[in-house]
């Protein structure tokens, strides 16, 4: 239903015609996130400066009843942002600023469109950072990755972004601010922070966020491991973590990855290896070179056939900058990849990744891995064309089965990109009816005309029941109220 001329006469009212997008060519910009092959052209984009103006809009969207998706950088892997058919989308691009740094504190407060990496350029000067790191940080906003929890190379250590936020401000559809958190390590009450952070932007828009900054390292090293194949990586960074190590970050590539790599970045990865382990150090210099041994030396132990050791920042920088391109230099050798995100227990790598490789063969489909390693956080990338007929539906059925072994390993269905649009089917599989139930009951709660970015990330009991995946009571809804969903 298209929205009315007089809702759209009020946003103009609220906002003036500049911050209204509303012609069809503009309106493309914001079809999709980073996942393009789900694509909606919105009905209108919003694009707020203010907290205030964030308030009256979601307020006036309630009144008319127009379902509401927020959007940060669009750099989302999953569809979070997918624009809903008669739906606004209220971009937070325009909310960028800084608004305070606070040294003595080790926090920074910000607005949602402050970029990832303009908070650890902020803080540098006062001998700090912010250690949640994706690899789109130069281009992600940090309400997009609250919204996600999105995580990066470095979260083995340091944790996603739910470990790293001490506070955010949060507008409900009812145009309420809400303050979840506060200065201090723990607030009384449930923990309401934890709950919105990685929410998806189902309960609320995020307005306002306060980080934790931490202390940059004395010392950080970086040590390249290569291997004769990705079964005996995933074994030596299964040992590396029960040896009582933990690495800032620890990265593992497959030989697909270090190829499309090498030609794009030119890291110096050694190009005979079938897959190379990164492993990161930091702390205080000899706390440092101690780890350092005993990761050589484990790694030797599992037949690394090169080990190398960065000589300086600049070579450290290097080997960084192969690992955060895989993602573009893989868009070379392809005509168009989708990238899963799925996580295991670490001891389940080497088995999964032979899984997984069974898998492709089997859809006659070309996978390269790019993952986490050390929290057990896979990114597959699964090559297809999406000119050939039928090449995406053979893409999403090979994806759904990677997702579902996660599950059947013991692990999850995402790590740090969400459900959004595209994992909707494999939360049949995750949970069972009483829990997506539950979900349900916590999104009324928060808004109750369900107009916050519908139909993303909880599946409706129905849609699992017409799946076959699971079993819902004599065919019926545990509460009348969540027919509707």
């Amino acid at each position: 239903m298209p929205l009315s001329s007089a809702f759209i006469q009020k946003c103009r009212d609220l906002l003036g015609d500049r911050q209204v997008i509303a012609d069809t060519e503009s309106l493309r910009v914001y079809e999709c996130d980073a996942l393009a092959a789900y694509r909606q052209l919105p009905e209108l984009v919003l694009l707020p400066e203010t907290v205030d103006q964030v308030q009256a809009l979601l307020a006036l969207c309630r009144r008319y009843r127009v379902p509401v998706v927020a959007r940060g950088a669009g750099t989302g892997l999953s569809g979070g942002a997918l624009p809903v058919a008669g739906a606004v989308v209220l971009g937070l691009s325009k909310m960028q600023r800084i608004l305070a740094i606070d040294p003595e504190n080790r926090r920074a407060t910000l607005q949602p469109g402050v970029r990832n990496l303009a908070i650890s350029e902020a803080a540098r000067p006062y001998g700090l950072y912010y250690a949640p790191d994706p690899s789109s940080q130069i281009a992600c906003s940090i309400g997009g990755n609250v919204a996600e929890n999105a995580g990066g190379v470095h979260c083995l250590k340091y944790g996603l972004t739910v470990h790293n936020v001490l506070q955010i401000k949060l507008v409900t559809m009812d145009g309420e601010l809400l303050v979840l958190g506060g200065g201090g390590l723990d607030t009384p009450g449930y923990d309401l922070l934890a709950l919105a952070i990685g929410s998806e932007g189902l309960l609320g828009v995020v307005v306002e966020i306060t980080v934790r900054l931490l202390p940059l390292q004395p010392r950080t090293q970086v040590l390249l491991a290569a291997f004769a194949s990705v079964e005996q990586a995933g074994a030596a960074v299964a040992a590396i973590i029960a040896d009582g190590l933990l690495p800032a970050g620890l990265e593992l590539m497959d030989k697909a990855a270090i190829s499309a790599t090498e030609a794009f970045a030119h890291a110096g990865y050694p190009l005979e290896a079938a897959a190379i382990l990164l492993c990161e150090l930091d702390g205080m210099p000899e706390q440092v070179e101690a780890d350092s041994r005993r990761t050589r030396r484990l790694l030797q132990q599992h037949a690394a056939t090169e080990i190398r050791t960065a000589v300086d920042e600049t070579e450290r920088k290097r080997f960084w900058a192969g690992r955060k391109a895989a993602f573009p230099a893989v868009g070379r050798i392809a005509s168009d990849y989708y990238c899963m995100d799925g996580t295991i227990p670490r001891g389940q790598l080497a088995h999964v990744l032979q899984q997984i490789g069974a898998l492709a063969e089997a859809s006659g489909l070309s996978v390269v891995n790019v993952f986490h390693a050390g929290d057990g956080n896979l990114h597959p990338l699964i090559l297809y064309d999406a000119n050939r007929a039928g090449d995406f539906e053979k893409v999403e059925a090979l994806g759904g089965r990677i997702l579902e072994l996660c599950v059947a390993v013991g692990g999850a269905i995402t790590g740090e990109h969400g459900v959004g649009h595209e994992k909707l089917n494999q939360m049949c599989v995750q949970f069972r009816a009483a829990e997506l139930a539950q979900f349900h009951r916590l999104k009324q709660a928060f808004d109750p005309l369900g107009l916050l970015n519908p139909g993303k990330a909880i599946p409706s009991l129905h849609r699992c029941a017409e799946m076959g995946r699971m079993h819902v009571h004599s065919g019926r809804l545990p509460h009348p109220d969540l027919e509707r969903f």
